[in-house]
């Protein structure tokens, strides 16, 4: 459980700088995501202790993971469209409700009751957001597709929860950014013609950007969260993912001064937001503890009448 964690928080603090790389790299968000995956599938490959752990599996296995690496695939261009429309710190504040869409998501795919503090919460986050929306008018666009990207990223990684319990975590990352690759090539005929100034030759600079950004922002990072899915629950792994907002913001600062760009509007729509996911936090924790010490008496009292 404690390396699971340390996993967790190493992926991401790598995915922190996400954002950085896609102010950075000059190619449209489609693109981007394009070379990222061409590159990410490349180095996976090359990497013997990865590549001889990827399984073969039957179609039917493999739709499973092919449908969520079609997900991630979306979850990124939403997630890099955001960020080149708005800036890194909005794309990262909209990011920051996939906890709050987890609890809305996960009952439906795991067929749970619907928590109505929760829905409150949900609620809550979602005036945040619009604090957000009004604004930065400006930046309308980048909000959006924000919201897509959590929305979309809430959904794959409660998925994922399922399949790294049923597949070796390289097989889930591979086939599904492989996938994820398959959906991006189709796809950039149409956008091409629907974006037809967007160029999809990088430059030298975007290539190093790209190779780093493959490496330490999606191979490194990607393994490892899959590695911790397999002992932690998809609450606690949306639960950790809420620093990569944190983080990414911290850097965005540092690195492009987007504190320059931002109404103090902003930062009360954020604390909202923030204060939902707290507040959201804290009721699961409770909520674990409680059952936790219900399974504990029941154990004990088995026990003891035996």
């Amino acid at each position: 459980m404690r390396r699971a964690l340390i996993y967790l928080h190493i992926s991401i603090f790598l995915w922190g700088f996400t954002g950085i790389f896609g102010r950075a790299i000059e190619l449209k968000e489609l693109v981007l995501v394009w070379y990222r995956l061409i590159f990410t599938v490349i180095i996976l490959l090359l990497i013997p202790a990865f590549s001889r752990n990827i399984k073969k599996l039957s179609f039917k296995e493999s739709k499973r993971i092919i449908f969520v690496g079609f997900l991630v695939a979306i979850h990124w261009v939403l997630f890099y469209g955001s960020i080149k429309y708005s800036n890194i710190s909005i794309g990262l504040s909209c990011l920051s409700t996939i906890a709050v869409f987890t609890s809305l998501i996960d009952p439906i795919v795991n067929r749970k009751k619907i928590n109505f503090r929760e829905l409150l919460l949900a609620i809550f986050a979602l005036i945040g957001m619009l604090v957000i929306f009004r604004v930065q008018e400006i930046q309308r666009t980048g909000i959006i597709l924000g919201i897509g990207a959590a929305l979309v990223g809430s959904y794959f990684t409660i998925l994922n929860a399922k399949l790294v319990k049923d597949f070796p975590s390289e097989t889930v990352t591979f086939y599904e950014l492989a996938s994820g690759l398959f959906l991006i090539t189709i796809l950039l005929p149409f956008y091409q013609h629907i974006f037809p100034s967007s160029s999809i030759i990088p430059t030298r600079n975007d290539l190093i950007l790209l190779l780093f950004f493959s490496i330490f922002c999606t191979v490194i990072p990607f393994n490892l969260s899959l590695k911790a899915l397999q002992h932690i629950s998809a609450f606690t792994s949306n639960l950790y993912i809420n620093l990569e907002p944190i983080y990414g913001i911290i850097f965005a600062f540092i690195f492009f001064h987007e504190q320059k760009e931002l109404q103090p509007g902003f930062y009360i729509g954020s604390g909202i937001i923030l204060s939902s996911v707290v507040i959201y936090t804290i009721i699961k924790y409770r909520k674990q503890l409680m059952s936790a010490a219900t399974q504990t008496r029941q154990f004990v009292t088995g026990k003891d009448s035996e």
